[in-house]
């Protein structure tokens, strides 16, 4: 079995039929599971709608990780604590842990990995330190826990966190192409293949939800995808090597927190309390359809990408130039919405 391996394409498609069969299972067979959580956020739909698409992600992209021929250790245990993770979610979603529970949890998920292969931001490089990797290590283990709570925030419309990570996968997989990183560009693209199988039953009206498993489960493998990516494979200065990562995983997410917090303080609200005033519901209050929604995001985000991206490839004051335009651009963004009329 340990030489039983498949080539990306047929890998493609094994990642694409088991997270549509594992999806459609879950909707079929999970109507009747009993929630001991009281839900306190508003949403869009009233209805019970299924929130463990994530479990079936995690378990199809595991499966075509093991199988693909380019895969590797690291891949295959990062694979594994991902659906570790995803089930930490569904356990979450059903019996609605305590913060701090979670926390622990994660905390152990995402450290172990981390540590065991020895993989990491280089955080003490950048500030100048040498604390034998230590630093790395909790740096690492906490910026994967914040990509992981930024999926989940921007969680609040049928199909928004798929369209907006699968926008990230793709983005990824161009770069490490791009740069010939092929075993990131292997692992983004059946990470991608599997967010469209569970897309079929999100596309509004959905009829399964990510939930907790899900934005564990794709914020995981997104912040480990970040740290096994080599952001200076030339000759790039430290100052863009370290706002790119920043850029392309946390731009929607920022941008939508700031337009939320913003609100709310001016409300008098606290801003951790649940609301229908996101950017997708801004959007919706206008009139736009929930389709068109999810490709504004996507428009959205691929503008952004083509600043991060002649960051990354230009040279001189290029990359600066290209940084500080995309900040014009956010800033216009955020005063534009901000503007808008919520639901």
């Amino acid at each position: 079995m340990d030489d039983f391996q498949i080539s990306l394409f047929q890998a493609v498609g094994v990642a694409l039929l088991l997270s549509i069969f594992f999806n459609y299972l879950i909707h079929k067979y999970s109507t009747n599971i009993n929630f001991h959580r009281k839900e306190t956020q508003k949403r869009l739909s009233t209805d019970f709608i299924p929130p463990f698409g994530g479990i079936a992600c995690s378990l199809a992209f595991f499966i075509s990780a093991r199988l693909i021929g380019k895969a590797d250790d690291d891949f295959i245990l990062i694979g594994l604590f991902a659906v570790f993770v995803s089930l930490l979610g569904v356990i979450d979603d059903i019996y609605n842990l305590k913060w701090y529970v979670k926390l622990i949890f994660q905390i152990f998920i995402v450290y172990y990995p981390i540590y065991y292969l020895n993989i990491f931001l280089n955080i003490e490089s950048f500030l100048g330190f040498d604390f034998n990797n230590s630093l790395n290590f909790i740096g690492s283990t906490v910026w994967i826990i914040i990509i992981i709570n930024a999926i989940n925030f921007i969680d609040n419309m049928d199909g928004l966190a798929v369209v907006v990570s699968g926008s990230i996968c793709l983005q990824v997989a161009f770069l490490s192409n791009y740069l010939s990183q092929y075993k990131i560009t292997d692992i983004s693209i059946l990470l991608l293949i599997t967010l469209i199988g569970f897309f079929i039953f999100n596309y509004p009206p959905a009829k399964l939800y990510l939930g907790d498993s899900g934005s564990l489960f794709i914020g995981y493998c997104l912040g480990f995808i970040s740290i096994l990516f080599n952001w200076t494979p030339v000759d790039n200065t430290i100052y863009t090597s370290f706002f790119n990562p920043l850029l392309l995983f946390f731009i929607i997410p920022l941008l939508d927190l700031l337009v939320v917090i913003s609100h709310r303080i001016k409300r008098g609200v606290s801003p951790t309390t649940g609301g229908t005033d996101h950017i997708s519901h801004r959007l919706l209050a206008r009139g736009i359809s929930e389709v068109n929604v999810l490709v504004v995001f996507l428009l959205y985000s691929v503008s952004c990408f083509v600043f991060i991206l002649l960051s990354i490839i230009s040279s001189g004051l290029g990359p600066y130039i290209a940084l500080s335009l995309l900040f014009i651009f956010f800033i216009f963004t955020f005063f534009r919405i901000s503007k808008m009329k919520t639901l």
